[in-house]
C-alpha cells in the first residue's frame, strides 16, 4: 500500500469522459510524476487528489484516510500542499511577509489581520520564516517586494510557503512552467534539497521530460484518461509506444 491510492476513479464532463478505471499506488518518500499530452486527464487527476473535484465513482486515500469532499485547508491538515502552474503569491508584500502568513495561519488557524503589528512580539514565528526561507536560499530576497521576483524565485518563494505547513505529500502542477532553462536548472535543485532534508513525497505533474526524468522514482503515463503505463524512468524511456506518443525525440 501506498500513502497515496487512488482506485477505479472514473469522471465525465458532460459527454467527455475524462479519467476512466484509473489507479495509481504513490509510496511514501518518493517522487511520482505523471505525464501525457494535453488533453490525457493530469490536471483532472491531480484536482480529484486534492478533492477539488470528486470523481463519479472510485476512491482517493492519503495514509488511509479519504481526500473527497474535503475543504482546502482540510487537506492542508492532513499533510497535503499544493504548487500551482502560476505561483500563487501575495505580489504587492514582500518576501517575508509572504512567508510569515503560512506561519501565521499554522498558528492561529487563521492570518490575523493585525499579525504584522506584532510582529516584534512574535520572535518564534520570524525564526521559523527565516528559517524556511534559509531553506531556500531566498533570505537575501526576504525585503523585496515579491510581485518584482523572477519566475523561478517566485516559484521558490510559493515553495517556502508550502513548507511552513510541514507537508507529507507536495503536488506540483507543471512547477518549471514558463521558465528559462537556468530557472528550471535551480527548480530541479530545490526540489532534491527539499526531498533530501524533509520525509516527503511528491508527485509531479510535467510536459518537461528533462524535469521528469531528473526527479522521477516512477513515472505514469496517462492516454485518454487512462493509464497506458507505469514504470521506472528507464523503462518509460525504452517502451515503444510511450516514446511514439508522448516523447518522441526529447531529449532527457
Amino acid at each position: 500500500m501506498g500513502i497515496l491510492e487512488v482506485r477505479d476513479v472514473n469522471k465525465r464532463f458532460g459527454g467527455l469522459q475524462a479519467l476512466g478505471n484509473v489507479n495509481l499506488s504513490v509510496q511514501e518518500n518518493t517522487v511520482h510524476a505523471i505525464i501525457g499530452p494535453n488533453g490525457a486527464g493530469k490536471s483532472t487527476l491531480l484536482n480529484c487528489l486534492v478533492g477539488k473535484l470528486i470523481p463519479d465513482s472510485g476512491s482517493v486515500m492519503f495514509d488511509g484516510q479519504s481526500v473527497l469532499g474535503r475543504k482546502p485547508h482540510e487537506i492542508n491538515q492532513m499533510g497535503i500542499s499544493r504548487v500551482f502552474q502560476t505561483p500563487e503569491i501575495f505580489k504587492d508584500l514582500t518576501v517575508f511577509e509572504n512567508v510569515l502568513i503560512p506561519c501565521f495561519a499554522k498558528r492561529d488557524g487563521a492570518f490575523r489581520l493585525h499579525a504584522f503589528e506584532t510582529v516584534e512580539r512574535e520572535k518564534g514565528i520570524i525564526a521559523q520564516a527565516e528559517a524556511i526561507l534559509t531553506d531556500v536560499n531566498m533570505l537575501d530576497k526576504a525585503l523585496m517586494q515579491a510581485g518584482s521576483l523572477s519566475r523561478g524565485d517566485k516559484r521558490r518563494l510559493e515553495m517556502a510557503m508550502c513548507l511552513v505547513q510541514e507537508p507529507r505529500l507536495l503536488l506540483l502542477d507543471e512547477p518549471t512552467a514558463g521558465m528559462a532553462r537556468a530557472d528550471t536548472n535551480n527548480t530541479i535543485d530545490l526540489l532534491k534539497e527539499i526531498k533530501s532534508k524533509r520525509d516527503i513525497t511528491m508527485v509531479i505533474i510535467e510536459h518537461d521530460m528533462h524535469v521528469v526524468f531528473s526527479m522521477a522514482e516512477r513515472i505514469t503515463v496517462l492516454a485518454q484518461g487512462t493509464p497506458l503505463v507505469e514504470d521506472t524512468p528507464e523503462n518509460i524511456k525504452g517502451h515503444p509506444k510511450v516514446r511514439e506518443a508522448y516523447l518522441g525525440e526529447a531529449q532527457v
